[in-house]
């Protein structure tokens, strides 16, 4: 039984990527083809289009809805199943340890998720039977930010299964975290500071940094101390014969170990640029330039969180200037949440630079400009611009032939042949 509703549950999740994958691929296709000059539309925008945003990132975005809202259930069930019907505690008189028994469990449900998430890669082989240009290095950085994310869930699903009395329990004690977690962005993008610090590490930005072709090592690796965390929990508190005491006790010591290891990644700076057209990364030149500067930069830019010239600031220079800088320190001032208050205030909308004590203020929040600044200040001359630097896009005027048939027809049947196939083999 318990496998009939393993399989079953895999099945539901494989059509449901494919419906919500599929529809996300086409409509992408779509748009990327009338940007590059389709149904004579203005040919040349898709000059600077990449596949990674125009194409893999919308088409991913299923996984994630999958593994918020479908994925916890599937964990659930898998975990408290045992404990439901009493088969945890046969389980238990073998020799096998709690942590290598949620392990097998988790390590199952993870290749269900694989499975389940193939539609993605049905839509890779597709772009590329369009001609369309594939980047191996961006697609895998995706496909792996999703592979994390779901991990996540797993393990946050499999810890409230197991500290919870009932599934249903453990369905809103996961939810209930998968919605602050959205809170705490919405919270960031109101009030900043230590809010925007702490939605950084999200699963909701994580898998946007993922999908923008970024790694960053502090984030996979609090990931994987959180995935670690969570399969400890659910390790500790499977012990049915164990006092409540002593598994409340060991779980203190895991969430201390857990938030030591959070800490000190936070204090990691490496990452890698894995898109094609270096969207998060400067000029190889101005990356050089950047780091022959050894003199702490520190900047302090009077903007207020929800100012849309901050946003533009943040994302488009300073993000790209902490990957290039091991000395920059950035401060943001303002008095209110959207800065529409402040604009009498003479000095809102300054953005203040110290490089080794030599100063400059000014307004300006294109990457041009804060290069520009910087070099001013380091008295360097800025690097000449090299060809081989510039992204030229991969343009496709092409319509999404076959996709409708190939996720609404063909997967849909081929899904649910094979879970019948392998229902009968186990029947």
């Amino acid at each position: 039984m318990a496998r009939t509703r393993f399989v079953s549950s895999v099945v539901g999740i494989s059509g449901a990527d494919g419906a919500a994958g599929g529809g996300s691929f086409i409509s992408a296709v779509r748009v990327y083809g009338e940007a590059s000059g389709l149904n004579g539309t203005s040919a040349g925008v898709g000059e600077a289009f990449s596949p990674l945003i125009g194409v893999w990132a919308p088409t991913f975005s299923a996984c994630e809805l999958a593994a918020a809202f479908l994925l916890p259930f599937v964990a659930i069930r898998v975990v408290a199943g045992d404990r439901q019907s009493g088969a945890l505690k046969i389980e238990m008189q073998h020799s096998m340890s709690s942590f290598a028994r949620i392990a097998a469990k988790i390590l199952v449900l993870l290749v269900g998720w694989l499975i389940a998430s193939l539609a993605p890669i049905v839509a890779v082989l597709l772009w590329k039977s369009y001609g369309g240009n594939v980047y191996l290095p961006e697609v895998a950085t995706v496909a792996i930010g999703h592979a994390l994310n779901a991990s996540l869930t797993i393990a946050l699903a499999a810890a409230a299964a197991c500290l919870t009395e009932h599934p249903s329990t453990a369905a809103i004690v996961t939810l209930t975290v998968t919605v602050g977690s959205w809170i705490i962005n919405f919270l960031a993008a109101v009030h900043g500071g230590l809010w925007e610090r702490a939605a950084g590490y999200t699963p909701t930005a994580m898998v946007a940094q993922f999908q923008h072709g970024l790694v960053r090592l502090d984030v996979v690796v609090i990931a994987i101390s959180l995935i670690a965390a969570g399969l400890s929990l659910a390790a500790v508190w499977m012990r049915l014969g164990v006092a409540t005491f002593q598994r409340t006790y060991e779980s203190i010591g895991v969430i201390a170990i857990t938030g030591v290891l959070i800490t000190l990644c936070m204090l990691v700076n490496a990452s890698w640029d894995t898109s094609e057209s270096r969207m998060n990364s400067f000029s190889r030149s101005d990356e050089q330039a950047l780091r022959q500067i050894r003199t702490p930069l520190n900047i302090e830019a009077h903007l207020a969180p929800e100012d849309p010239r901050r946003f533009d600031l943040e994302h488009r220079a300073i993000s790209k200037l902490r990957r290039s800088m091991s000395e920059l320190h950035v401060a943001y001032v303002s008095s209110s949440s959207i800065g529409l208050f402040e604009q009498t205030n003479a000095h809102y909308g300054e953005i203040s630079y110290d490089l080794g004590g030599r100063k400059a203020v000014n307004r300006i929040t294109t990457p041009e400009g804060v290069l520009e600044t910087i070099y001013s200040l380091a008295g360097i001359p800025p690097p000449s611009e090299s060809g081989e630097d510039t992204f030229r896009g991969h343009p496709l005027a092409v319509r999404p032939k076959g996709a409708a048939v190939v996720f609404y027809i063909v997967w849909p049947l081929l899904i649910a042949s094979v879970g019948v196939a392998v229902l009968r083999s186990h029947s």
